[in-house]
């Protein structure tokens, strides 16, 4: 079992921790408290007191709020019941064309906007990019899964 300081773990989170290094912390055991640890410090980061029980994405929290159960963002905006779907209180922005796909997809590795779309949805409180989905340009409903 490898056992982490909490500065080790903030440099995970980060993305800053060396790849030997990194790989050695995700593939051996859990310490016990790694889970609590890395709990605490995503709270250490976001200016809401309310406790984090999971988080789900990169800047994205389910947390205990006064109204119940939610999902947060970094920034403190609430998208909801964490029940329901977060991605429909959104901000969606839709890559159709070329140009704006290649801000992303450079060259080659574009899509064909003919073919395919690429749905991005941003929080309405920050503007972070909290997930995208590549769409069929066929696909019109208003799902979001």
């Amino acid at each position: 079992m490898t056992s982490c300081d909490k500065k080790t773990i903030q440099d995970l989170i980060d993305g800053t921790l060396p790849w030997p290094a990194a790989k050695s912390i995700t593939s051996s055991y859990k310490d016990d408290d790694r889970c609590d640890t890395h709990l605490q410090i995503l709270w250490e980061r976001v200016p809401w007191p309310e406790q984090i029980l999971c988080p789900i994405g990169e800047h994205l929290h389910i947390v205990q709020a006064a109204s119940g159960r939610a999902v947060r963002c970094d920034c403190g905006h609430e998208f909801g019941d964490y029940r329901q779907n977060w991605k429909l209180n959104t901000l969606v922005r839709v890559r159709g064309d070329r140009e704006s796909i290649e801000e992303i997809y450079p060259g080659r590795y574009a899509c064909d906007p003919e073919w395919m779309r690429i749905r991005e949805f941003l929080c309405l409180g920050c503007y972070t990019l909290l997930g995208s989905r590549p769409l069929h340009r066929a696909f019109r409903s208003c799902s979001t899964s």
